[in-house]
């Protein structure tokens, strides 16, 4: 019997696509996620594309005794830890919120975790630990620094999961920093369901295509980039749903091991908004403006170290992820339609 994982966020963007990797390679799923930036409808849908049940928790990490009901009812043998709040400007705006929920809800869990025997945990970590980076390709040995409370607090969880692995030398831990996902289930059923106007630039990109907004806003164009503007790696979510399942299957030794999730390649965002054009068959207009106080020319990932110990080689370019994004946005114009 395959052992049994809980997916902390499991109902949300990322989580439901890995979810669905996790049930069709035989394992045994629980779910727990606040629903705050999630649709429990994600998980129906889960099952439908799979043919197999999810046990789900509707409850907040910071909870702890639900938190502890959910580790007594179940015997939990790792943990996949995808649970957070993920707007860079909300995270701005309101910090302490973010430290509360993304940093006190991952201690929440680390201890149960621990009081449970688990051995093993996978966090959903971002390449904004790496804030401007120091050079490119962009390595897990580059300077870690953040301009934002969001980045901030998945370093401080990266450091609080490195203490606790020292301190507990039978526990494995596995940071992975990816780069910026994108797309969505071929069969159009799941798919990124922002809380209303996208801040990422894809799910913009999809909502312009879709008439949803009047253009796509282009910030700066004399960027030391081939076309001007910005350049960034995007990876496909289900490259990335694999890149999680090889983290739990490959990494069997105690320890902390970080790894970089991307393609090792760099998109510009009129690249992107060309490539979106081929999958949804027409123009879409853009509107070139000032450069964004923060933003930098080029980031993308050296995915080197992820090839050789997990075997991960993300296989899909943004023409199929731009077009099983326009997939999930044509059919599902409104979300999960339960905001």
């Amino acid at each position: 019997m395959k052992e049994r994982i809980l997916v902390t966020g499991g109902a949300g963007y990322i989580g439901s696509h890995t979810v669905v990797e996790l049930l069709n390679r035989g394992y045994d799923i629980v779910v727990i996620d606040n629903l705050f930036n999630a649709s429990q409808e994600a998980l129906k849908r889960v099952e439908k594309i799979t043919g197999k049940s999810v046990k789900f928790y509707e409850n907040d990490l910071r909870d702890q005794a639900a938190l502890e009901k959910v580790f007594t009812e179940n015997h939990i043998d790792s943990i996949l830890h995808f649970a957070g709040m993920k707007a860079v400007g909300e995270s701005v705006v309101k910090p302490l919120v973010y430290y509360d929920n993304n940093v006190g809800g991952t201690i929440s869990l680390l201890e149960a975790a621990l009081r449970h025997g688990v051995k093993k945990i996978v966090f959903s970590s971002s390449a904004t630990v790496y804030g401007d980076p120091e050079r490119l390709p962009i390595d897990e040995n580059c300077r870690l620094m953040t301009t934002n409370p969001y980045g901030t607090t998945k370093l401080m969880i990266e450091s609080i999961m490195t203490d606790v692995a020292k301190a507990n030398k039978d526990l494995t831990v596995v940071l992975l920093r990816y780069f910026n996902p994108v797309g969505a289930h071929p069969s159009g059923l799941i798919g990124e369901d922002p809380k209303g106007i996208p801040n990422n630039l894809t799910p913009y990109i999809a909502q312009v295509a879709s008439g949803k907004l009047p253009f796509v806003h282009v910030y700066g164009n004399d960027y030391k980039t081939p076309d001007g503007t910005g350049v960034r790696d995007y990876i496909h979510v289900l490259d990335l749903a694999v890149g999680h399942v090889l983290a739990i299957e490959k990494v069997t030794k105690p320890g902390v091991f970080v790894y970089n999730l991307g393609t090792g390649k760099g998109y510009s965002v009129l690249e992107v908004i060309h490539s979106f054009e081929k999958a949804c068959g027409k123009k879409l207009p853009y509107l070139i403006e000032p450069r964004r106080p923060g933003d930098i020319d080029a980031s993308f990932a050296d995915v080197k170290k992820a090839q050789k110990e997990l075997g991960f080689i993300a296989t899909r370019g943004i023409d199929e992820m731009c077009a099983s994004l326009w997939t999930w946005q044509s059919k599902n114009p409104e979300g999960y339609g339960t905001k």
